[in-house]
């Protein structure tokens, strides 16, 4: 119960965040007042995915196969595998229109182009749910070591901190296309949703049976730099105009969530 409960509590946080950054709607009346400073986040969300992947996921996954008397190697390697598969399907499959673009991808869809720009969002924060929930889960289930609560929280902030430019995302473009405020902001924000969802329906699923914990903690780590290689980082270089400011916010944001769970963990 505490797994759930600490897990429902760190993705409704990122959530919260999601929620605040689809706020920026009611303060930017362009989308291209906010794109530099988009980039910057994106960037950052970019860094912190990447450092995540490593610091709270691949290495905890390695040490919980070895604690569980197994070789660290293939259930990390082989849930990495799994994860980037999972969303490569997921982008294939589901009909979604990234922000900044032009023409959807996936299947040819008479889907809304405000419904697949909220399904781009959503599929990023799919698997940070995963990573959040399933951070949170481990700290639980090995109350004697705090360091693994506070690497959890730390997970939690930067995850956090990266989705305010991902419900901006949202909300601006949706403005720009005719979308009232409040409605823009509503779509914003529940593109987040899916963030408790999976990571309480991951905690569940890794509480039933102990030996898959490192195969969803490297699950998640292969479905979150799908994300950064395939839609982060390209959206920071994104522009007709060279620009080093989202390369800056990737360096800053691996720094961070690096001293974040190294440090303080």
């Amino acid at each position: 119960m505490n797994a759930i409960l600490y897990a429902a509590a760190g993705t409704g946080f990122t959530f919260l965040m999601t929620t605040l950054g689809a706020a920026v709607v009611f303060l930017f009346r362009k989308e291209q007042n906010f794109a530099k400073m988009q980039k910057i986040f994106m960037g950052f969300a970019a860094g912190v995915m990447i450092s995540a992947s490593i610091f709270s996921l691949i290495l905890p996954a390695i040490e919980e196969a070895e604690a569980q008397g197994m070789n660290g190697l293939l259930p990390s390697a082989g849930g990495f595998a799994l994860g980037v598969i999972f969303m490569l399907l997921l982008d294939t499959l589901l009909p979604h229109l990234h922000p900044g673009t032009k023409n959807p991808e996936g299947p040819a869809s008479k889907i809304k182009r405000t419904t697949m720009l909220v399904f781009a969002v959503t599929l990023h924060n799919i698997p940070e749910g995963m990573a959040v929930g399933l951070a949170f889960s481990l700290a639980a289930q090995h109350p004697a070591n705090p360091a693994l609560l506070t690497a959890a929280m730390a997970l939690a902030a930067g995850i956090g901190i990266q989705n305010f430019p991902e419900g901006a995302a949202i909300s601006l473009p949706l403005k720009n296309e005719g979308m009232k405020s409040g409605r823009a902001f509503l779509f914003g924000s529940m593109s987040g949703v899916v963030e408790p969802i999976f990571g309480v329906l991951t905690v569940l699923v890794a509480g039933t049976v102990a030996a898959v914990m490192p195969w969803l903690l490297s699950f998640a780590a292969g479905a979150m730099l799908f994300v950064v290689v395939d839609e982060l980082i390209p959206e920071t270089n994104s522009g007709s105009e060279h620009s080093n400011v989202g390369t800056i916010g990737v360096m800053v944001g691996f720094l961070i969530m690096m001293i974040l769970d190294v440090a303080l963990g």
